[in-house]
């Protein structure tokens, strides 16, 4: 089991769900979220948030599925982003479920 975790600007997520749903991933949840940057020195938010507004609107979608699901939707998502006209692409990790009840 994989946690696959995608965050975009707010009016992408219908565009993100069709992704999910094309991944075979038909359960998801949603957060909003506002992304900062400070204006510090390039590091591990150099190129999560592009440079610009100090902050973003954006939303986080994550779903428990499994590793082909994830990989699915980690190939449609940079295609997805190839096609992106915004300043802020679609960002998506996926991280190791180790135990769970």
């Amino acid at each position: 089991m994989k946690l696959f975790i995608v965050t975009c600007l707010k009016e992408l997520l219908g565009d993100i769900s069709k992704i999910f749903k094309l991944a075979n991933i038909d359960i998801f949840s949603s957060g909003d979220i506002i992304g900062h940057r400070d204006g510090q020195p390039p590091g591990i938010l150099e190129e999560w948030f592009a440079s610009g507004n100090p902050q973003f609107d954006s939303v986080m979608i994550f779903a428990f599925t499994s590793d082909a699901n994830t990989k699915l939707g980690i190939e449609l998502i940079i295609d997805y982003n190839k096609k992106l006209k915004e300043n802020f692409p679609v960002r998506a990790f996926v991280l190791p479920v180790e135990k769970y009840v």
